[in-house]
């Protein structure tokens, strides 16, 4: 069975992005969620599904009772951090096609920034199996996703001859996108290749604008049947393919035993699929929403999904091609290091919102999305498409 055309995302909803929201998480969640499906012209009444993130502190029953959804027939968690993004809605569309549910929430909301901030060391090793993977590098002091994400960065660099200049112009083009977006944290502040290459060093070789903010907010969807969108308020974006991933020797973040440290093989996985799930491939797709939590992980995503050829994503970049005039624009939102990190959710959100052509970005012709979650994790990946 195939979800392909089956389900559709009919309702956003988002919180401001801030870096202290001044409100818990559960409150977050439950604005997001209020607003996505008022959004969608429905009530909370008429919701009978939820999914979140394992990550995501607030409870389904919690947001339940937060909203006055009488019951649930459909709940769902996603696993792997940044990873669940878009298999939170990949759950909901096959809920929704097998008649699980009639309407399903997707939703995320944290304090990443006045609260647990995800880019500071653990003081703990879990005592289950990803603790054990965790637990081989950990007493080194390798322990944050920007050391992890370095290492694989430096051997791209290596085999593929790319820069931190290359890096960088990735980080110029989405907060050039960001500063015309006025629900974006940096609205107004674009930055130079210039302002890149001064900015500190992290961990080399990424330097501080090369790894994506930390925010505080929430952003949910709606999720229900391509057949019952017909008659909600907004055009549908239709989930026209979903899946999810993982690599060969597949860790928590940090893929050292694959055999190739340039790749991201998880994500090629969820490419495959998804270009083989809809019959389309890169030349179909008008404008991609990349996970951008590190600069690099963009370049190697282009390569991956088919966008040009190994080690060729530098030359992509720099000739203004994921720029809004370019061959394929890029976070038109300004994504995870312009907008908001919201563990990916606001990307899905802007895919939804170039569909129904109502970005601050928007692009002409805009008939299918690619929407990438996570990279480094187990991932998933979505094509939204003009009904």
């Amino acid at each position: 069975m195939n979800v392909s055309g089956k389900a559709a995302i009919v309702g956003i909803g988002a919180t401001e992005f801030s870096k202290r929201s001044g409100r818990s998480e559960l409150r977050l969640a439950a604005e997001a969620c209020l607003a996505a499906i008022r959004d969608a012209g429905l009530e909370p009444s008429d919701v009978d599904g939820l999914v979140t993130y394992a990550a995501d502190t607030s409870s389904e029953i919690a947001v339940q009772r937060e909203l006055g959804i009488p019951g649930l027939r459909f709940f769902s968690r996603v696993d792997y951090g940044g990873g669940a993004a878009c298999g939170t809605v990949a759950h909901a569309a096959m809920a929704v096609a097998t008649g699980q549910a009639d309407a399903v929430v997707c939703y995320r909301a944290f304090n990443e920034r006045s609260g647990h901030r995800f880019g500071q060391a653990g003081r703990s090793v879990r005592a289950d199996s990803i603790g054990l993977e965790f637990s081989w590098h950990l007493p080194y002091g390798f322990a944050t996703p920007a050391a992890w994400v370095a290492m694989q960065a430096r051997r791209y660099m290596h085999e593929y001859g790319a820069t931190g200049e290359d890096f960088g112009r990735v980080a110029v083009a989405m907060r050039r996108h960001a500063a015309t977006n006025p629900k974006a944290w940096f609205h107004g502040r674009p930055i130079t290749l210039e302002d890149h290459q001064a900015s500190r060093w992290i961990v080399e070789p990424l330097r501080l604008l090369d790894c994506c903010q930390e925010s505080d907010g929430g952003v949910a969807l709606v999720v229900t049947s391509a057949e019952r969108a017909k008659d909600l308020p907004h055009p549908p974006a239709v989930v026209t393919a979903a899946a999810q991933g993982t690599g060969p020797d597949q860790m928590m973040m940090f893929g050292y035993y694959t055999g190739d440290l340039a790749a991201l093989p998880a994500m090629r996985r969820v490419g495959a699929e998804l270009w083989r799930r809809s019959g389309l491939g890169p030349g179909d797709i008008r404008t991609a929403i990349l996970y951008d939590h590190f600069t690099p992980f963009v370049l190697i995503q282009l390569e991956e999904l088919g966008f040009c050829g190994r080690g060729e994503a530098k030359d992509y970049v720099k000739d203004g091609g994921i720029e809004l005039d370019g061959r394929l624009p890029v976070n038109p939102h300004g994504g995870q290091l312009g907008e908001a990190y919201i563990h990916g959710m606001n990307g899905v959100a802007e895919a939804v919102r170039q569909i129904r052509g109502t970005s601050a970005n928007q692009l002409d012709g805009v008939d299918h999305v690619l929407v990438t979650a996570g990279t480094g994790v187990p991932t998933s990946g979505l094509i939204l498409s003009a009904p």
